[in-house]
């Protein structure tokens, strides 16, 4: 028997790390606005005869093996910890092979491992027949990439991974939801660029730094956060009462809070490719993720568009053509 899944990547509009608990605890409404991307990422499982368990991650060129799953939980380290993990949370009926790979480049800021991750999910529960929903894949890949990384993350890209389309994810007291943005995706998709800027060079440079700031009573970084949760909320009301300028407005606002966090957030390449941008005619730019590299969402009027993409290829960045995933995670089984 063959498995595979494939979960879309994600662009965030606006309220990014806000999503990683309990940062959102001490900004009442927060909320974070993002829509899934045609950048994948593939999980398939194949079944083998015995107990063997194989993980091959194609995109890092990195394989291991294990003669049982009981050798693999005994395991002390991996050279793939996040497939490894996974697999630990789905006992296997049988022997597997576990290959992924991802269109995500590197450090792109666009939820590649947490698309990964959704996808591992959405195969392993078929093969393992553990009988999971889509918001348990959420928690299950939120918890175990927590883990691997060993410091908190968010639930705004496994989100988009598991269900497509353009989300509001409601970041409350006791409840983290998802509702759809009433938007019309033929009309965003035409409205956003999406550039990479090169791998991030400074590792430091990530959401744990902004949640260590907030916890340590940085009331700067507390105050920027507070502005882009509102920015963020007003954002979706733009989007979805189509006020072009104004979600323009809110992004150059939502960007100008953002790289206030830390410094180095931005880089020069980042700086050129939106100034560029926005001289052809883009309303807006921001980076993906935790910064420091990785790729930019734009916002433009369609009509735009050929300048836009010119200038950004001019100032070096390298243009990713996306469109919006409409469906979330899928699973296809084929059988020998």
């Amino acid at each position: 028997m063959r498995i595979e899944a494939r979960a879309p990547t994600r662009i965030d509009l606006a309220g990014g790390t806000l999503d990683i608990w309990p940062l959102y605890i001490s900004h009442p409404g927060a909320v974070t606005v993002n829509v899934a991307i045609s950048r994948y990422a593939t999980c398939v499982v194949e079944t083998l005869p015995g107990r063997r368990i194989e993980l091959v991650s194609q995109d890092t060129h990195r394989a291991e093996s294990f003669p049982s799953f009981g050798a693999l939980e005994r395991a002390r380290r991996y050279r793939l910890p996040l497939l490894a993990h996974l697999v630990r949370q789905f006992p296997p009926l049988a022997g597997l092979r576990l290959t992924t790979d991802s269109e995500a480049p590197a450090g792109a800021g666009i939820g590649g491992s947490s698309a990964m991750a959704v996808a591992i999910c959405a195969v392993l529960d078929r093969v393992s027949r553990a009988g999971f929903d889509r918001l348990a894949w959420i928690h299950i890949s939120r918890d175990v990439e927590a883990r691997v990384i060993n410091v908190p993350t968010g639930t705004q890209d496994h989100y988009g991974s598991a269900f497509g389309g353009a989300s509001v994810i409601h970041l409350d007291i006791g409840r983290v939801w998802r509702e759809a943005l009433r938007v019309n995706l033929d009309e965003l998709e035409r409205r956003i660029v999406v550039c990479y800027s090169g791998k991030p060079r400074l590792s430091g440079l990530n959401n744990w730094e902004v949640f260590k700031a907030q916890f340590d009573g940085d009331r700067r970084v507390w105050r920027n956060l507070e502005k882009i949760s509102q920015v963020a909320q007003a954002m979706r009301v733009a989007l979805e009462r189509r006020r072009w300028d104004e979600a323009g407005r809110l992004m150059r606002e939502e960007w100008s809070f953002r790289r206030r966090n830390i410094p180095g957030i931005s880089t020069p390449m980042i700086d050129r490719i939106i100034a560029e941008a926005r001289r052809a005619g883009a309303l807006a730019g921001k980076v993906n993720g935790a910064g420091g590299g990785g790729c930019v969402t734009l916002l433009i009027e369609p009509g735009a568009r050929a300048r836009v993409e010119s200038a950004v290829q001019a100032a070096g960045g390298e243009l990713l053509p996306v469109r919006i995933d409409r469906r979330g995670v899928q699973v296809r089984v084929t059988r020998a």
